[in-house]
């Protein structure tokens, strides 16, 4: 059994084998469980083996590179148009065997253990801040249907509430009603302890990270968006341009152009909504400090806003800042302002 090229359908526990051989015949039709994929590739010669970036593509690509294969990743959107005749794993995975030997085809970076270890103290950090805003908003609900009602600053909150359940009138707020709001409080006091448990991690691997270093030297790019940047980015050399990396992150115009009409639509917001949120919050940073500076970049910024808005503005300078991330990775040099003649 000869096999030049494979194409793998990943699933939780059945994983669909496609391959063929250098003359591009079908050698190997074949489904196997979780347990026996490493042992059926450790026999095999040396191959191109194509899997769609999904849910554990990353540990399978790495897995399979150490037993000598070369792995490559894509995008589902990219190998939806190779699948033929019905949705099933057997067809899925010849898409993904045809899919992967075309030249045009753009892959998805491998991303390393260390990567993964990053992205995992982001998503914990991620859902503990939904938790401690939902649990603000509980807070702030069930006081209002008692006739309180406090601010929706995070710190406010922390201080009233204290005085406010020591203060509260026995008419208004009984005994059991101010027992719950206590247990409230200190679970929101836990999970400011954990969020910032988690800052004190990734500020720790950014410091030892000189990549991290660079993107923090960036207007609006703090260490936590720069840990999420190399994290996700990974290989910069995968991006061709400066703009390649600022469509990867959806903050770019959609085209619908045809017929040699140019038509540029709204933003794409295609990508990872996480890291464009990212930026987009530190865009709105550099323009609330921008309104005290007289530099070339922060009279352009004032200028745009005056212009096209604040929000379109926002958006213009989270991709100004794209940019210059894939300028400093790819030059291995920190941002330096420019000096005013």
């Amino acid at each position: 059994m000869n096999i030049a090229v494979c194409g793998i359908d990943l699933a939780k526990n059945s994983f669909q084998i496609h391959g063929i051989d250098e003359e591009g015949q079908v050698s190997c039709k074949k489904k196997l469980k979780r347990s026996q994929v490493l042992k059926f590739f450790a026999n095999k010669p040396v191959c191109l083996i194509g899997m769609e970036a999904c849910g554990g593509a990353h540990y399978w690509a790495r897995e399979l590179s150490k037993l000598g294969h070369t792995v490559r990743l894509m995008s589902p959107q990219h190998v939806k148009p190779y699948i033929k005749g019905n949705k099933n794993d057997a067809n899925d995975a010849a898409g993904i065997c045809e899919a992967v030997t075309r030249p045009s085809m753009t892959f998805v970076g491998i991303k390393t253990q260390q990567q993964h270890d990053i992205l995992l103290l982001h998503r914990v950090r991620e859902q503990k801040v939904k938790n401690r805003t939902a649990l603000s908003n509980q807070i702030r609900g069930l006081l209002a249907e008692y006739g309180y009602v406090l601010p929706k600053s995070l710190p406010k909150l922390r201080s009233q509430l204290l005085i406010l359940l020591s203060e509260a009138d026995d008419d208004k707020l009984s005994v059991l009603a101010c027992r719950q709001f206590y247990l409230l409080y200190e679970h929101l006091l836990q999970l400011d302890d954990q969020i910032k448990a988690l800052e004190k991690e990734l500020h720790s691997i950014a410091r030892q990270n000189e990549d991290c270093m660079r993107l923090a030297s960036l207007p609006g790019v703090g260490l936590i968006t720069a840990t999420a940047l190399v994290a996700h980015i990974g290989d910069i050399s995968q991006f061709r341009s400066s703009r390649a990396l600022a469509a990867y992150l959806g903050i770019v115009p959609r085209q619908h152009s045809t017929g040699g009409k140019e038509a540029l639509l709204g933003i794409s917001k295609r990508g990872n909504s996480y890291l464009r949120g990212l930026l987009v919050h530190g865009a709105r940073s550099v323009l609330r400090h921008a309104k005290n500076k007289e530099d070339e970049h922060s009279q352009w910024f004032k200028q745009l806003a005056e212009r096209r808005g604040y929000n379109k503005a926002i958006v213009g300078q989270a991709n100004k800042t794209a940019r210059r991330v894939w300028a400093l990775l790819t030059n291995q040099t920190y941002y330096q302002v420019a000096e005013q003649a």
